[in-house]
């Protein structure tokens, strides 16, 4: 992306074709499980937006989609998030496999809670 895109329509207009589905499937599945939130862009990827804080970025890369800050959990929580995580706070769900949409929104949901108490 050259430029940096100032909406999240023009964030995955900018993607390879290939990617775009990807993009809008993410955006799907963090809508369904935060329907009340905003979107926004913000380092120039997709954050999502509650009561004025940011608690949560997403970005669609060629081999993984990123999700940033993940903050820790329970121990339920890190079982199911612990192998995707890299970089501490960083979740690459890999494009290899099937998005798991199920945990996309648990972490969506767990990211709000975390983020509004902060």
């Amino acid at each position: 992306m050259a430029d940096k895109p100032d909406t999240v329509d023009a964030y995955i207009e900018a993607l390879a074709p290939a990617l775009r589905a990807v993009a809008r499937e993410v955006r799907e599945t963090v809508r369904a499980a935060a329907p009340q939130a905003l979107e926004a862009i913000s380092y120039g990827i997709p954050a999502i937006r509650m009561e004025g804080r940011t608690v949560m970025y997403f970005a669609v890369w060629k081999k993984h989609v990123g999700l940033y800050p993940i903050w820790p959990g329970d121990a339920d929580y890190e079982a199911a998030v612990g192998p995707y995580r890299v970089k501490g706070r960083t979740v690459n769900l890999p494009l290899k496999a099937a998005l798991p949409h199920d945990l996309i929104a648990q972490i969506v949901r767990a990211q709000i809670m975390t983020g509004l108490r902060a």
